[in-house]
């Protein structure tokens, strides 16, 4: 939906209004290689995506809140009371938590407001539309308060909106990316400190394809307790051998190396092999993107999946299936599953000569192998969080 037609359906809404509207716009995101690092002190590399959330917000004559989507049925009027009540389970606990959360750090709303949301992102395909309600809300208001717009803090505070109000324990990646993403580039983010260095990453005839393998996640949550609880015994052996080690990320291929069979445990072992050459792969693929290296970037790519197949183990066949049919074609450079993992979505870098025939052979393969039908996402690097200026 183009940015007239959402003005046209905010007024069929809304009515003209006293007040003129202001439209922004908050995207996606995906994480290009870094998985299972945040939580050891790694690096990630994320990007923000061209399709994302759009919100049509304009200032209302009394202190009230309308909240409405184009996405979903549910919508709701509140007085500034009811918006500091309980939550509704609804997508409204989103924005609702959001300001909830301006009110704490003293950006109290002074106005009522009409808001009408439109999603481009996949639901449940792992693409942060949670995120991108969240930053979008935050930028908008601060906008129409006139009041000041820091990125970092945006971010913090639609996390804590997501810990705190509705209840999800995401990490701070995808609000910082949605928040402080920009066009043609990607995010090298250390999650523990949020130092981040914005990095070239111009794809030129390469598109991301982002494939959804459909398949339900009932891993996700178990496993990753569990590769949590092996890190923390890694750790806990290698500072016997290095005291000041504070997080596994932080040891070099070669300190890892010479210190590794203080780890005893052949599977500990394994999940710290990943996080250490995980996190020099972020490092590298930096490096060769500041030289416009795809290919060797796309290489990369291929071992990180290899190493949350064979030394992570949150893969599982579907997400495997996926990567080797997209990984058989000439026109990819390199794929990966993104996230979590045991489903969920992978991300290629694949020319866009060779998109369509790509997608109906991955998806005729992948079918045919796993029972599942996929569904795929084509995009480029989007610009993060911004008002979208000149909107009639």
């Amino acid at each position: 939906m183009n940015t007239e037609q959402m003005i046209k359906k905010f007024i069929e809404k809304y009515g003209e209004g006293n007040h003129s509207h202001r439209v922004f716009n908050a995207p996606g995101r995906v994480n290009l290689i870094g998985e299972h690092l945040d939580y050891n002190g790694g690096y990630v590399l994320p990007a923000a995506l061209e399709f994302g959330t759009t919100l049509v917000i304009r200032e209302r004559d009394d202190q009230q809140i309308s909240f409405a989507s184009t996405n979903m049925p549910y919508e709701v009027t509140l007085t500034m009371e009811e918006v500091f009540s309980g939550k509704s389970g609804e997508w409204t606990d989103y924005p609702i938590g959001v300001i909830q959360e301006l009110d704490k750090v003293g950006s109290k709303l002074t106005k009522g407001y009409d808001l009408l949301y439109h999603g481009d992102i996949p639901n449940g395909a792992g693409l942060s539309s949670s995120a991108s309600i969240e930053v979008v809300t935050a930028f908008a208001l601060l906008s129409m308060e006139g009041r000041e717009i820091d990125t970092v803090e945006i971010a913090k505070l639609s996390q804590r909106a997501e810990n705190l109000f509705v209840g999800v324990n995401s990490g701070i990646m995808d609000q910082f990316a949605v928040a402080n993403g920009r066009k043609d580039h990607a995010i090298l983010l250390m999650c523990d400190t949020l130092e981040y260095e914005l990095v070239p990453f111009e794809t030129g005839a390469y598109k991301i394809v982002i494939a959804n393998t459909n398949k339900r996640r009932g891993l996700v949550d178990s496993k990753y307790n569990e590769r949590r609880s092996e890190c923390d015994q890694a750790l806990e052996l290698l500072q016997k051998e290095m005291p000041s080690l504070q997080y596994l990320a932080q040891l070099t291929t070669e300190q890892f190396a010479a210190l590794q069979n203080s780890i005893s445990d052949e599977t500990v072992r394994r999940r710290a092999q990943h996080v250490v050459e995980e996190n020099q792969r972020v490092l590298d693929s930096v490096e060769v993107l500041k030289n416009n290296d795809l290919e060797t970037f796309g290489k990369y790519m291929n071992q990180s999946h290899d190493s949350l197949r064979y030394l992570y183990e949150v893969t599982g066949n579907e997400l495997d299936v996926m990567v080797e049919e997209f990984q058989r074609h000439a026109g990819t450079l390199g794929a990966r599953m993104t996230g979590a993992g045991f489903g969920g979505c992978t991300v290629a870098l694949v020319h866009e000569d060779h998109i369509e025939k790509v997608m109906k052979e991955v998806a005729q393969q992948y079918e045919a192998r796993t029972g599942l039908r996929p569904d795929f996402y084509v995009c480029g690097v989007g610009q993060g969080v911004h008002e979208i200026k000149g909107a009639l």
